[in-house]
């Protein structure tokens, strides 16, 4: 279970951090043509989203690495999880259904980390 929660939590970090770190620093325009919603949202919220998500890559590794508050793995995790709810329904709402298999997938993905970091506790 360990090396499986280690796994999970590094891809999710890595793509969190690349993914976060472009909305926290790259202008709307430069956002826009690879995630179309960002037109839609304020800046501030595409901002914050993107420190969540930096948040949370931190969140899946720094605890379980230090042995400083553990259990913050497992909330990171579900914060993650909660993030790609608040994709696909930004997704549906822009009736942009087929878009969401990334984000099915990240759900899951944050969803294991949960469930494993749990496991490791």
């Amino acid at each position: 279970m360990e090396i499986s929660y280690w796994i999970v939590a590094a891809l999710l970090a890595v793509l969190y951090l690349y993914a976060g770190g472009r909305k926290i620093l790259q202008s709307q325009e430069r956002l826009q043509p690879m995630m179309g919603w960002v037109d839609t949202v304020p800046m501030p919220l595409v901002r914050l989203i993107g420190v969540l998500e930096v948040l949370g890559a931190a969140g899946l590794i720094l605890p379980p690495l230090t042995g400083i508050a553990p259990p913050l793995a497992v909330a990171a995790a579900i914060g993650l999880v909660l993030i790609q709810v608040g994709g696909i329904v930004v997704h549906l709402r822009r009736e942009e259904g087929r878009l969401i298999g990334l984000n099915i997938v990240l759900l899951v993905a944050a969803a294991a980390a949960a469930w494993l970091g749990a496991v490791r506790l």
